[in-house]
């Protein structure tokens, strides 16, 4: 198999078409015309000896092989953008892109804020934030900068534990006001719960703690942790919610405090070959410090 120089927009166009299942979105997305895009397709084929889609009512679907060489091409994808990355300043200045990788809802709702004054104090920064409930791969390089809930298992990281981001049950005061605060667990189960759409460790959590829920136990239903910190905030019933966000929203009341809180260790983490660039070094060090104050006021709001 010969992958010769300039493959690498073949194998961006394959990825694209991957993902968005027909060559006029993925042309689209990659701002190509579709004949050029299909040609990159069909070169890519050619290399690689065999059909990577076949066509069907529902787009175009992937072959074993396509499948077979995915994870080594978003292997290429993801070296590629690191490549970019790091020639986008040099070593020892703080200049150039950083890529950060977070939890959807720390991503969304503490990341801007935190970054915001180091972007200010160095406008030569750029930051691309990556909101997502997935582990990236930070070896693989998906990201330069890590936010994780879970302590993190691969060799090679530059890792500080922050503290613990504590979940609670929360809802809005006017809903309790109007439906009643639960006095124990089995109490939770008659309101309006907001929770997942599927099976997850907070559910599981919540079975641990007393509270017998299935699917059918919840009147809304979201896999977006995003979706149902906003579900609380609109007064729609009882939720999990991390405690230093329910904090900043002065109308959110904890609920049996006593008897739920869920504890999530929280780590910042780095390859460890990047804690020599500077810019890299400054950023996690920032975001350290900024996420060990966070949780360091999450106390529940009065």
């Amino acid at each position: 198999m010969n992958i010769e120089a300039g493959s690498w927009d073949h194998i961006r166009s394959f990825l694209a078409v991957l993902e968005e299942g027909s060559l006029s979105r993925a042309a689209r997305v990659l701002s190509l015309t579709q004949p050029t895009l299909s040609r990159h397709i069909d070169q890519l084929e050619a290399t690689l000896g065999g059909p990577l889609f076949t066509r069907s009512p529902r787009g175009l679907i992937p072959t074993d092989k396509a499948r077979m060489i995915e994870p080594y091409a978003r292997t290429i994808a993801a070296s590629a953008a690191a490549m970019a990355r790091a020639a986008s300043g040099a070593a020892g200045e703080m200049t150039g892109a950083v890529r950060i990788s977070a939890s959807e809802v720390v991503g969304i709702e503490l990341l801007p804020e935190m970054l915001a004054p180091l972007r200010e104090a160095y406008p030569g920064l750029t930051f691309e934030i990556l909101p997502t409930n997935q582990s990236s791969d930070l070896l693989r390089r998906d990201a330069d900068i890590a936010v994780r809930m879970v302590r993190p298992q691969q060799g090679a990281l530059l890792a500080r534990k922050v503290g613990d981001v504590m979940l609670g049950l929360f809802a809005r005061r006017d809903y309790l006001e109007k439906y009643g605060t639960p006095r124990s667990m089995k109490d939770v189960a008659g309101h309006a719960l907001i929770g997942f759409d599927h099976e997850t460790i907070s559910v599981q959590a919540l079975r641990g703690m007393g509270l017998t829920l299935d699917r059918a136990s919840f009147a809304w239903r979201t896999d977006s942790d995003l979706a149902q910190t906003n579900l609380i905030r609109a007064g729609a019933g009882i939720g999990v919610c991390q405690a230093g966000l329910a904090r900043r929203h002065g109308a959110l009341v904890q609920v049996l405090p006593e008897d739920f809180t869920f504890p999530m260790e929280t780590w910042v983490t780095m390859h460890e070959e990047l804690k020599g660039v500077t810019r890299m070094k400054a950023v996690f060090d920032h975001l350290s410090e900024a996420m060990t104050a966070y949780i360091r006021n999450q106390e529940s709001p009065a």
